[in-house]
């Protein structure tokens, strides 16, 4: 056979090969969408995975906890942490773990998430428990995601864990989970959790035009954890005690309250609620810079924050309405209205919730409905 008849034919197994992947991809997508009741999964672990390449195979692999896996106890290489506010993602716990390498730490920075090392792992794990006015009582685990600091940048992993909870494993498009659990007033909750594919990571993840963590910044770490060995300690300065942070000055750090705090000041609390949930995208160099909108706590002038800005590009998600945010009337305004939906492509955050957040909520209506 000539040259160019094998390159002809070698070309064309390739194309019938994604071919036949993506209409593999779209009729698993369409068999989901029929489906008008969640279902438990069945399934032993989910099996597409065409990027094995990108990072290991199994969660195990890592070697981050000792013991049964799903007990999530971490080897002496692996530090847990926790975030003054944290991000909500349809009401799930989270356990967040640090993994460094050897002889290497964090440098402390005011202002951003810590510079991390090269080979810096953050190792963040989506459970519910079964019962949320016991919650550490029986649980069930459904995500793990990876943040890798290689060389040439920071790298996000989402591994799936099976039913059994005895594994995870890398699944690059995502998945989705049927989870139910009784809340803390005893009604029974049960929604469709997704977990996100390495695109949706990315989207959430990008400052400028890299990936970065969101987090573990000094004021999102400026608060206590109940070490098992240590007991309750200042996390600043336990990661410097234990080599994980350097050039942590010394007097006031910056602190973020905890949004459900309501020993807190009330804008204090919305303003971090609004910082951990949107100002990922919502900042200068975040993703949804253009609309002008910045929702970092740090940001002092009010109208970036959107007291009486009209939106630039909001389409439908406007809800008809004039401005971002109207002193005295959440109800006439556009972050309110984005909030308090569920419908694709005026819910904000667009990605990670399927649900409102009724406390959330709550909170930023009263903060806006007390602006003078």
């Amino acid at each position: 056979m000539k040259i160019w008849e094998i390159l002809f034919v070698s070309k064309m197994r390739s194309s019938i090969h994604i071919i036949f992947s993506i209409f593999f991809l779209v009729s698993c997508s369409t068999k989901e969408n029929q489906k008008e009741e969640p279902q438990e999964s069945t399934s032993t672990q989910f099996v597409f995975n065409s990027n094995k390449e990108l990072g290991k195979e199994n969660l195990s692999d890592y070697n981050f906890f000792r013991g049964k896996l799903a007990e999530l106890s971490p080897n002496e290489n692996a530090h847990p942490y926790q975030l003054n506010s944290a991000l909500f993602s349809d009401y799930a716990y989270k356990a967040r773990f640090l993994q460094l390498p050897e002889g290497k730490s964090a440098d402390y920075h005011p202002t951003e998430v810590m510079e991390f090392p090269v080979g810096s792992i953050l190792i963040k794990n989506f459970y519910y428990p079964n019962d949320f006015s016991k919650p550490k009582g029986k649980r069930k685990i459904l995500e793990t995601r990876l943040l890798i600091h290689e060389e040439g940048g920071w790298k996000a992993l989402p591994y799936v864990w099976n039913d059994e909870q005895t594994e995870a494993y890398l699944e690059v498009a995502g998945a989705t989970k049927s989870i139910s659990w009784r809340d803390v007033e005893g009604n029974p909750q049960k929604i469709n959790y997704s977990i996100p594919n390495m695109n949706q990571c990315r989207s959430c993840h990008l400052k400028g035009n890299k990936i970065m963590p969101i987090g573990p910044s000094a004021r999102q770490l400026n608060g206590k954890y109940d070490y098992a060995e240590n007991g309750e300690q200042n996390q600043l300065q336990y990661w410097k005690e234990h080599g994980l942070l350097s050039n942590l000055p010394k007097g006031n750090l910056p602190k973020l309250v905890n949004y459900e705090n309501e020993n807190a000041p009330l804008a204090d609390r919305a303003r971090a609620y609004l910082e951990i949930n949107c100002g990922h995208c919502h900042r200068p160099e975040g993703p949804a810079k253009n609309s002008a909108l910045h929702l970092m706590a740090s940001e002092d002038n009010p109208a970036a924050w959107g007291e009486g800005k009209t939106p630039i590009a909001a389409g439908k998600g406007s809800g008809g309405l004039k401005y971002d945010i109207v002193k005295g009337n959440a109800d006439q305004s556009i972050l309110h209205f984005r909030m308090e939906s569920t419908a694709p492509g005026i819910m904000m955050p667009e990605l990670g919730r399927k649900m409102v957040h009724k406390e959330g909520l709550t909170l930023v209506k009263q903060w806006i409905n007390e602006m003078e």
